[in-house]
């Protein structure tokens, strides 16, 4: 004969703040502040992550007319970017810079999800 045990509720822990969905340089809102006053009036930057490259995933990078249904607002240092509510898992954490270098320029992802890249930095493994 088995006798019931007894459940004792274990003490609950205070909820721990998560961190932002992504955060903006002061380059990439720097940027981002002149595209959206320029070419890409009236439109606003969709980020998402795709299937695709040697590692599995990469970046994708859109100006959109208006937020879509399964989009994440992010505004940060006064700039908003949509995120696909897909990707938010891959992205949490992550900070977005505009860097310039001597034959390129581009926006940046620093990703605390990513486990590793493939040798030529397109695509990330997480």
């Amino acid at each position: 004969m088995t006798l019931p045990t007894e459940h004792t509720a274990t003490p609950s822990r205070p909820a721990r703040p998560l961190p932002p969905l992504m955060a903006l340089t002061d380059r990439a809102a720097d940027r981002l502040r002149v595209l959206y006053e320029t070419a890409h009036a009236g439109q606003k930057l969709r980020i998402a992550v795709s299937t695709k490259g040697c590692s599995g995933h990469a970046y994708d990078m859109n100006f959109v007319d208006a937020a879509g249904p399964g989009d994440e607002v992010v505004t940060d240092k006064g700039v908003t970017v949509l995120v696909d509510r897909k990707a938010t898992l891959f992205l949490i954490g992550t900070t977005m810079d505009y860097e310039t270098r001597q034959l390129e320029s581009g926006f940046t992802f620093s990703n605390p999800n990513e486990k590793g890249r493939c040798g030529c930095g397109e695509s990330f493994h997480v």
